[in-house]
């Protein structure tokens, strides 16, 4: 398979499994491909995120929350939705879909530590490198 002329990652918030998946993508395909993510109620880049990302030498700190309604269709040939126990954003367009769930690593359970939140999010991190690999893209 080629690299498609755009991917588009969804989630929710647009905080960490969408920016780690696009700052994936963006490392595998260079500018083969453009590569986007947004979410239905876009917040804020989580720290962690840029911390588990920032292992694998990729820079989230230039990155910012987006709005799936921002997103223009004609830029997008793939669709992936990331988002497991909550109810993932629409993308309507002629995009082929899939539907990759990943469990959110981010809470807000105050008893969570430090580590326990960065295994959490490292594990989606990988969780999404595998499905980039598998993925017939790169």
């Amino acid at each position: 398979m080629t690299a498609p002329r755009g991917v588009l990652f969804l989630c929710v918030a647009n905080s960490a499994r969408s920016q780690m998946a696009e700052g994936r993508a963006r490392m595998l395909l260079g500018d083969r491909a453009r590569v986007q993510s947004a979410g239905s109620a876009p917040s804020r880049v989580n720290p962690y995120a840029v911390a588990v990302m920032r292992e694998l030498g990729y820079d989230l700190t230039t990155h910012h929350s987006k709005s799936v309604d921002t997103v223009d269709p004609a830029t997008v040939d793939t669709v992936i939705t990331l988002c497991a126990e909550e109810v993932c954003p629409v993308f309507l367009g002629a995009a082929e879909h899939l539907h990759w769930p990943v469990p959110d690593p981010a809470s807000d359970d105050p008893t969570l530590t430090r580590d326990a939140l960065l295994t959490r999010f490292r594990a989606a991190r990988d969780a999404i490198r595998a499905r980039l690999a598998a993925w017939e893209i790169a």
